[in-house]
């Protein structure tokens, strides 16, 4: 398998996939796809390319997991998490959905299947009827939401209509870890394109910026 670069072909040995199982390769999966790459597959099952997160691994994007991961460190590793998680609420369990349905203008609340910022709801900058109908969908199904405080993201300068003026972002960098842990000389920064949104996602008119992580 090959990327196309400015320079020419260059081999990839390991992919880390971003999209679902039934658009990875149209040749296998879903013949309409124009995401995934037509012939993957078969490369996959030759051994000449590694898929990092394996077809049927997307239970692990189930927001409800999240809960669970220092749970998971500690069985499979033997210690305690460096960082600590972000408190995630379970509506599952009847005390944390009571307080996420007595606290929802200051939650984010999720859809633990959900993606690209969509069956979410930004309770601090919603309004009393968008709360009133996402408490009613919340106790319809509580097993599907989970809740977490809202982050105060950091802003910078971005060009929007010919104006210089804040945004909001979010980083996610880019951490090797085998022998040794090593982190990737760049990252992702989404921005938020919308004035005052805290949603970063491209499917909610997010966008991306250049990221550069300097040597020391």
């Amino acid at each position: 398998m090959f990327m196309r670069t400015t320079s020419g072909p260059r081999r990839v040995d390991v992919v880390y996939r971003r999209i679902d199982d039934d658009f990875i390769d149209p040749l296998s999966f879903d013949a309409h796809s124009m995401l995934g790459v037509p012939g993957l597959l078969s490369v996959v099952r030759n051994g000449r390319v590694s898929l990092a997160n394996a077809i049927g691994t997307g239970v692990a994007d189930d927001k409800a997991i999240y809960c669970f991961i220092p749970d998971m460190i500690e069985f499979y590793l033997g210690e305690k998490p460096i960082l600590k998680n972000v408190p995630t609420f379970r509506c599952a369990l009847p005390d944390d959905r009571a307080y996420v349905v007595d606290h929802l203008e200051e939650l984010v609340v999720k859809e633990v299947g959900g993606s690209g910022g969509y069956g979410m709801l930004v309770g601090p900058m919603s309004t009393a009827e968008q709360r009133n109908d996402f408490r009613h969908k919340l106790l319809a199904d509580p097993d599907n939401f989970i809740a977490q405080p809202t982050l105060n993201l950091s802003t910078v300068p971005t060009l929007i209509d010919g104006q210089i003026v804040p945004r909001h972002v979010d980083l996610r960098p880019y951490v090797l870890t085998g022998e040794t842990t090593q982190v990737v000389p760049g990252g992702l920064t989404r921005v938020a394109l919308r004035d005052g949104s805290l949603v970063v996602n491209s499917s909610q008119g997010g966008g991306t910026k250049d990221t550069w992580v300097l040597e020391a």
